[in-house]
């Protein structure tokens, strides 16, 4: 009768145990995607836009600030600290005719830019794979699908300005989505 009792309370514990882990697990899991899902679905411009995104909210006399939650084509012209300054993209068509192109930023002396801190809990989807750059990582429209991590994120942002498609939200690039360009 007495080790009756002792497995069933080793038994019951166990069970406690095991209950506690996954309300635990399933509490975590939900923090995460609620937090993903308190950034709203912003619609999205024209990948190969040929004009710049016009932003009549923003102040480009005063000091630079964080663009307003939207998404905005452009890429990272500076790193550092842990805050990225950015500008607006368009793309340019090849003048012989070709659906050849380039992307070019604001002409010289044009204050259009931007500065956000990048979040911790950014989303970075590379067009060319997350390691050495050579594999090819895009859907159909030509941006990046392939999830890496805000470290690779960083060291790209710090090497050389890469078209994307960048998100803010609440003062926060949350979303980078490269543009592929052969």
């Amino acid at each position: 009768m007495e080790t009756f009792r002792k497995r069933t309370a080793f038994g019951a514990l166990a069970r406690a145990a095991t209950v506690t882990a996954t309300v635990a697990a399933a509490l975590t899991v939900g923090a995460v995607t609620a937090d993903a899902a308190t950034i709203p679905k912003f619609k999205p411009p024209k990948v190969f836009g040929t004009t710049f995104q016009p932003d009549p909210r923003h102040d480009f006399t005063k000091h630079i600030s964080p663009r307003h939650d939207g998404i905005l084509r452009g890429w990272v012209t500076h790193y550092s600290g842990g805050v990225a300054e950015y500008e607006p993209i368009k793309w340019v068509k090849d003048k012989s005719g070709n659906t050849q192109g380039w992307f070019t930023g604001p002409p010289e002396g044009d204050n259009r830019a931007y500065a956000s801190p990048v979040s911790s809990k950014v989303a970075f989807y590379s067009a060319l794979g997350c390691r050495d750059q050579s594999e090819l990582t895009v859907n159909r429209q030509g941006l990046g699908n392939k999830r890496c991590s805000r470290s690779v994120l960083i060291s790209r942002m710090k090497a050389y300005p890469r078209p994307a498609l960048i998100t803010v939200h609440q003062g926060k690039i949350v979303k980078f989505q490269e543009i592929y360009t052969p």
